[in-house]
Formats: structure tokens, sequence, C-alpha cells
């Protein structure tokens, strides 16, 4: 059909459709609704609130219009009904945003209270579980970790071994009348794995393990450690036989003190009490053992160690040689060693180390190698490790300006050529001037056997090879500097423990006066010497005669050897490593028998300011 026709047929038709189909309404002025309602016209209309208006015509036709808010009043709605027209009246309804924002205070104070009932909630919630013990339950698989896993320590696994074999085999004890032992405390320094023991009698005797630290028992309301602790044997009851592991079992175990002036924590002793009453009162045929590890057994509680409640206390010690040499190996599993790595002279040159000190050298020896881009261990990297661990981070040489560079090197080289001239002192494995940490430079002996014992000629070595850095600074500057700080310090307290501790003075005779008793001074202030003054002034003589002749003594070796003093000096200047057989060499004297090749060691002579050493003898 062509286009023309259409348009003509919905011009003509298309109005009318549109009305009947209820199209637009017409939308009014005032004016022309005020005429059409006079000539009768409007069947009806509604008029809002707001004014707008909409009806119906006569003629069906719908319209709009809007009145005026002033005149839409009494004298409108007469003129409505006087011409016939059904008027109605409809309110505006609030729109969604007067709703929102007339509703908005309520919905915040609603809002408000929720977040308080939840808040409560939460808090009552943990009240009404703070109660419950917070162990760490490894039962589905039961640990893992066996005595395989723990190197060394043979003592040690020999002590706990029976309390594996009470938990596998109770029958056997029973037969005989016998009784398993309640408690085993661990005691020994950190580091030691008391914990990794702990875990491997639990993996040896495939029972359920419950570990649990004794600060969790400790909270701000008192009685809430005491209901821990006795859920924790509740749980251990369901699982038994088990272990309760309790780690740090000093934060509750303390010793409780008596009277009215002893200050006093109400909730700490009353955990340790329920602690007691609950390792007296489970019956040993439940096989319920308790394992308990501490760093200070001596500030537990005299209660808590007799026995029947901690029936055994095994030390756990620092690991020996032999030992470190196994724990080496077992960190070093799955790492690739270069030829050049001897576990046995990392052993010897580690002396108390613990096993997670071990632990990290390894793992910092393996980060040296990642930073050189290497997937080998070399010996190189122990070195630095250990000298990292021990001293700190090591520096350039340039740090130094060249007359300190100079001073450092005399003084290293007067301590190695001190311990090469005498013969009960230490090997010397390695000198250097590098700076580490704050030690300007290291001179490094390592003892051929670890000793437990030291004479009194060994000692008194020790203190001229303590103070040969000093001396070699008088030989060569006539004067000393500051660098021997450290050294006088240390030497300083090894001739005080000689003369206080080991009885080794004539004039202050066999008497140990050791400053471990608190006494207090009329005044009130607090004195840890209880010996006259008179013993005070023979001790300060001794002490300063015993360094003395130790200064003495290194002085005339290093004045008889002034030249082997100067080669050594010029040799550390060039290369700033030096070891420990081109000391001997220089020296002229052959290389303690027994001694393997050395890289590197623990420091025992450091120069520079560092805190002082104990006053124990040199390992």
């Amino acid at each position: 059909m062509p286009l023309g026709i259409v348009l003509s047929a919905w011009l003509l038709t298309g109005p009318a459709l549109v009305s009947a189909l209820g199209g637009p309404p017409r939308d009014l002025a005032y004016s022309a609704f005020v005429d059409a309602v006079d000539d009768e016209r409007v069947d009806s209309v509604v008029i809002e609130a707001d004014g707008r208006a909409h009806g119906t015509l006569r003629d069906g036709e719908p319209f709009t219009t809007t009145v005026p808010i002033d005149l839409a009043g009494e004298g409108l709605l007469q003129r409505l009904e006087d011409n016939g027209v059904r008027v109605d009246v409809t309110p505006t309804g609030p729109t969604l945003l007067d709703t929102l924002l007339g509703l908005a205070p309520l919905l915040l104070l609603i809002g408000w209270f929720w977040w308080l009932g939840r808040r409560a909630g939460g808090q009552f919630a943990g009240v009404a579980g703070i109660g419950r013990s917070r162990a760490t339950v490894i039962d589905a698989e039961r640990p893992r970790t066996t005595f395989a896993d723990v190197a060394g320590y043979e003592g040690v696994k020999q002590e706990v071994r029976e309390i594996v074999d009470f938990l596998k085999q109770p029958d056997r004890y029973r037969r005989v009348g016998a009784i398993g032992p309640r408690g085993v405390l661990m005691a020994g320094p950190p580091g030691t794995g008391k914990t990794l023991l702990a875990r491997a009698v639990a993996g040896e005797a495939h029972v359920p393990f419950l570990s649990v630290t004794g600060s969790s028992f400790v909270e701000m309301f008192v009685g809430v450690g005491a209901a821990r602790v006795r859920d924790l044997f509740a749980e251990a009851r369901k699982r038994a036989p088990a272990i309760i592991f309790v780690d740090e079992i000093d934060a509750i175990g303390q010793r409780r003190h008596a009277g009215v002036a002893a200050m006093s924590n109400d909730e700490r002793e009353q955990t340790l009490n329920q602690l007691l009453a609950e390792m007296d009162g489970f019956d040993p045929a439940e096989g319920i053992v308790v394992l308990a590890a501490t760093n200070r057994p001596d500030i537990l509680d005299p209660a808590l160690l007799r026995p029947g409640r901690f029936d055994r206390q095994v030390d756990v010690p620092l690991p020996n040689q032999e030992e470190r040499r196994a724990i080496l190996e077992v960190h070093c599993r799955g790492k690739r060693l270069a030829d050049d790595v001897d576990l046995d002279v990392v052993a010897r040159g580690t002396p108390g180390f613990s096993g997670a000190d071990l632990a990290n050298l390894v793992n910092e020896a393996a980060i040296r190698a990642v930073r050189d881009d290497r997937d080998q261990l070399t010996a190189a990297d122990f070195d630095d490790a250990r000298d990292r661990i021990i001293l700190g981070r090591r520096q350039a040489s340039n740090a130094l300006l060249p007359d300190e560079k100079r001073a450092v090197a005399v003084h290293e080289a007067g301590h190695a050529l001190v311990a090469a001239f005498s013969d009960q002192a230490d090997p010397v494995a390695k000198v250097t001037i590098l700076p580490a940490g704050q030690a300007l430079g290291v001179t490094h002996q390592l003892p051929i056997d670890e000793r437990h014992l030291f004479s009194e000629g060994h000692l008194r070595t020790s203190l001229a090879v303590r103070l040969g850095g000093r001396a070699a600074e008088l030989v060569v500057f006539d004067e000393a500097t500051t660098g021997a700080a450290n050294d006088l310090a240390s030497a300083t307290q090894l001739a005080l423990a000689m003369v206080r501790e080991y009885g080794l003075s004539p004039v202050v005779g066999p008497v140990g006066l050791s400053s471990d008793g608190v006494a207090y001074a009329p005044d009130g202030q607090v004195t840890h010497r209880w010996w006259a003054e008179q013993t005070q002034r023979l001790i300060d003589s001794e002490v300063t005669r015993l360094l003395r002749e130790a200064e003495e003594q290194a002085l005339a070796l290093l004045a008889d050897h002034r030249a082997e003093l100067g080669e050594l000096v010029d040799l550390l200047l060039t290369h700033e490593t030096v070891d420990g057989e081109t000391v001997y060499r220089i020296a002229g004297r052959p290389v303690p028998s027994g001694r393997p090749q050395l890289r590197g060691t623990a420091p025992t002579e450091p120069s520079g300011v560092r805190p002082a050493a104990s006053s124990s003898p040199p390992e």
C-alpha cells in the first residue's frame, strides 16, 4: 500500500482512535477550567492537596489542571456543587525520600541497639567459654615426631623412654605393683628442644598430645585459670592414655609467698592450687602423664616438685660437640653441601650453641648462598653465618680510618701471638680486622676438646691472652686505646671469679664468696655483699694483682717477639684475615696436635666495645 495513503488515513482516523482508546488527558488552564464549570461541561473532578486536579468533562474527555492553593477553598467547592460537579479531594501521600527522612532517627536507634546486642552477645559468649582450656589437641593423627627426629641427647631420651613404655604397656607396671610417673619436668636453657622431646614422647607412644602454654591459664578474672585446668584434665581423661604438655610452666608455677607484706597474684595461686589438686587426684592407671618445660626451675613452687606430682626432673643441657654434630646433620638434610664443608669443624666452632642456634646457623648459611646465587653451602657460608650470629653484620674494612685500622691490626696481632706463644692457651684459628657488629676485629680461638674443668695455669694464660691486645698497643704505640674496653671487662670478671669463687688467691684463701645472697643494709637499701669491708679490700687487691701479672706476662712475650708482631701486623693490613696456621708459622711454633683444618670458630677476643663476657671460664 502506498505510504501516502497510509498517512492520509491516519490523519483522518487517528485522533478518534486515540480518544476511543483513552488518549492523554487535555491540560486546561485554571481559567478555562472555571469557564467549563460555569458552562456545566465538567462532570467530575478530583482535587489533590498540592493543588493538582484531574477529572472528566461531560463528553467523556479527561482533563488535568492546577488549582491555586489560595483559591482552593469553600468558594470553589460551593461553585462546583452549584454546577452539579462531583467533587473528590485526595491528600498527597509522602514520597519515598520523605518516608526515609522521617524514619532515619528510628532506623539509627534500632541499628545502635542491634550493634550493642551483637557486641554483648559476643562478650557473653566469650564469658561462657572463658573457662574452656586453650590446649592444642593433636589427636586424630597423633604426633609424628619420634626419637629419631631428636638428634643427640641419648641420656635424656633414656630418661623419658620409660614414659613411653608406661603408656604403651601399663599392664607390666600393674603386675609388679609399680606406678608410672605422674609428671616429668624438663628444665634447660632456651632452644634446647624441650618441646620437641615432649612431642617425640607422644609420637613414640602413639597417644594424643594436649599442648598448652602456662600463660594461657592466667586471665583478668579470678578463677578462670583453675576452670581451664579442670577442663584440660577432663579432656585428657576422655582421650586417655594421653600426654598433657605444659610449656613455660613457670608462668603459673612460681613459688608462693606467705605474709601480709608479700605481693601475691590470686589468679595465679588459684590456678597453681588447682593444678596441684588435679595431679594428686587422677588415677595413675588412667594413663595420663603430665610433661612440663621451663627455663627457670629455681623459681618453681616446692609443692609442684615433690614426688607424686612431678616425680622426675630431666635436665636438658646445651648439646656437646658430638650432639651438635648430629643436630647439624638433621638441619642440613635436603641441603647441598660443598666438599669443603666439615660438620665436625662447624660443631667444634659452636660451643654453647643450642639446637635452635644451630638451626639458625644453617639457615643463615643458606641465605648467604642464595644471596650469592648458589645452590651449594660452602664452609665460608658457615663461617660468615657464625660471625653474623655472634658478632653482627660484617662491615667493610674501609669503615675504619687508616690509623684505626693499624691500631686494630696491632691489637688483634697481640691477642694471637700471646695465645700462640702460650702452651696452655686454646689454639688460634683465625684473626681478622674486618669490623662486625660492635667488634672492630676478632681473634678466634678453638679448644681442641670441650673442657669442663680449668686449671689455674689455664686461667692465668687466659688472662694474659685477653690482655694481649692492650699489651701490643703499649709495645708498639707506647700508649693504649679504647679498643681494650671489652678485654678489660672480661679479664676483670674472670680474675674476680678466680679470687671469690674458685679460691685461687693465697691471700683470700679457699673461701667461696658468692654474691648470690641478698642482704639488707640498715638504711633499707639492698646489697649483695655479705662479707666485711676488709675482705672486700683483699679481694680488690688480689684482682688487681692478677691483672697486673697477666699484663706483664703479655708485655714480656710481645717485647721478646717484636719482629713477629710487626710481621703479623703487616700481614693483617694486607690481607685483613689470617688463618691460624699462618700465625703459628710466624711464631715459629708447631700447630697444636689434634687441631683440624679450621676456617673460623666462635670468637673469644674481639676488640672494640662489646657487652662484657660472663665470669665463668672461657669455653
